[in-house]
């Protein structure tokens, strides 16, 4: 179980968050920072016998923008996740957080980065 509320330091550009927990059932939880408007979830599924384990990650911002087609105020979701499979033998803890790494520093590298992501380069 993460610290309760979970805090996370200011970096460029972003300030610094304070995850409090707003409901949790065992096989995950439901955070909330009410300064930035930000929603974060953590979900678990526990394979059996030869099933995957599964984590999943996501952040989350609502707000309310206008619709430039109807100029109607509607509710808009932003939403960035990570989920990780993990398979019942084959790979250590070491193996996985090293391979999640991997992935955060693809996303981080010059040649890649998430603008160009978001931009549909692939």
């Amino acid at each position: 179980m993460f610290v309760d509320p979970i805090p996370v330091a200011a970096s460029a550009p972003n300030p610094a968050f304070n995850f409090g927990m707003i409901q949790t059932d065992g096989y995950g939880s439901k955070r909330r920072d009410s300064t930035n408007a930000l929603d974060l979830a953590f979900q678990h599924t526990r394979g059996l016998g030869k099933a995957n384990d599964r984590h999943y990650m996501q952040l989350s911002k609502t707000i309310i923008a206008t619709n430039p087609y109807t100029s109607l105020s509607q509710t808009q979701t932003l939403s960035a996740s990570i989920s990780v499979t993990v398979p019942p033998y084959g790979f250590t803890e070491a193996d996985v957080v090293n391979h999640i790494k991997a992935l955060l520093d693809t996303l981080a590298d010059a040649d890649v980065t998430t603008l160009k992501l978001i931009q549909f380069n692939s």
